[in-house]
């Protein structure tokens, strides 16, 4: 492999990885871990560790796909990367 793919790969699994760590950030920390601490919280009328455990989790999910989409887009372009 060349140096500039290893650059490539090595940016997309460091993005990978942080993405992950948000996820599991939100998922298992705040909704499984804190969610007891969270309760004491009320958002749009719930407690905010059951919305973390419920909706949270989902919703930061789909938002950390599109934020992926645009960073790889970025990505792409940098390293000059066609389909």
């Amino acid at each position: 492999m060349s140096d500039n793919t290893d650059h490539y790969w090595a940016e997309n699994i460091r993005l990978i990885l942080k993405l992950l760590f948000v996820w599991f950030l939100v998922s298992f920390i705040f909704g499984i871990v804190l969610v007891e601490q969270l309760n004491l919280i009320e958002f749009a009328g719930f407690k905010l560790g059951f919305w973390f455990a419920q909706q949270g989790s989902i919703i930061s999910f789909v938002i950390l796909i599109f934020y992926y989409i645009k960073k790889m887009d970025k990505l792409d372009a940098k390293y000059n990367v066609h389909d």
